[in-house]
């Protein structure tokens, strides 16, 4: 589809003078890549909740880091690219640094032996559980509940997995893989939900969606490209 606004000095009664410039905008469509994103989250959330709570033998625990290597880390780089292709910068900042942080996350498990803790991980993830915060605010104010939940509960369990590596308590250990049980959890009902509402094309399951958010899913497609001028690579500048 293609918003074509009208740019230049002489603008009468809808008219625009043969002396003015026309800009035609493009925008592709794609298939929303929350779903991608989201479900991908799941096994991986998953796996290393199990490592926190003791599930897999120290063996076993070797296979984590390609895991999150092979898995997660490629899915998630894809859908914060179509995120950002598809206008959402909350979206694509937040799968982008869930990219980066089981990139860095699974080179670090490669890197050092099973179970052991480090500083320098513990405040890597103290500082990305900070910075998932402040996305969050991002999402509230957005009227994004669904992904606001995913990136709360992301940094619920970054900020404990940053406690016990600094402080080495098994107790924190464990409420990092438990509130990782849980982010495995929002993700899924959160993958399923935007996968429903993509085919269907309208929501299926509540999604918490207000304002700006709803309106993307609901209003006609005059409102979708109102002030397009004003996003990122239509406007002049970031």
């Amino acid at each position: 589809m293609s918003a074509q606004p009208q740019i230049g000095p002489d603008r009468h009664n809808g008219r625009v003078a043969a002396d003015s410039t026309v800009a035609r905008v493009t925008l592709r469509p794609i298939g929303s890549p929350l779903p991608l994103g989201a479900l991908a989250l799941v096994p991986v959330g998953l796996i290393v909740a199990g490592t926190q709570l003791g599930w897999f033998t120290a063996s076993d625990q070797k296979m984590v880091p390609f895991i999150l290597l092979g898995f997660a880390v490629p899915l998630q780089l894809v859908a914060s690219i179509f995120a950002f292709l598809g206008r959402d910068s909350l979206v694509g900042t937040g799968f982008g640094m869930f990219t980066g942080t089981w990139l860095a996350y699974g080179l670090a498990l490669l890197s050092s032996a099973p179970g052991q803790t480090s500083h320098v991980l513990g405040v890597f993830f103290l500082a990305m559980g900070g910075a998932f915060a402040l996305l969050a605010g991002g999402g509230i104010v957005g009227g994004k509940a669904a992904a606001g939940a995913i990136i709360v509960t992301g940094s619920a369990r970054f900020i404990l997995s940053g406690l016990y590596e600094v402080t080495g308590a098994t107790g924190v250990e464990r409420a990092a893989g438990l509130v990782g049980l849980v982010f495995a959890g929002v993700a899924a009902y959160v993958g399923l939900a935007t996968l429903l509402e993509d085919n269907a094309r309208r929501p299926m399951l509540p999604m918490g969606r207000r304002g700006m958010a709803r309106a993307a899913v609901t209003a006609d497609l005059e409102a979708q490209l109102r002030d397009l001028e004003h996003e990122a690579g239509v406007r002049e500048q970031l």
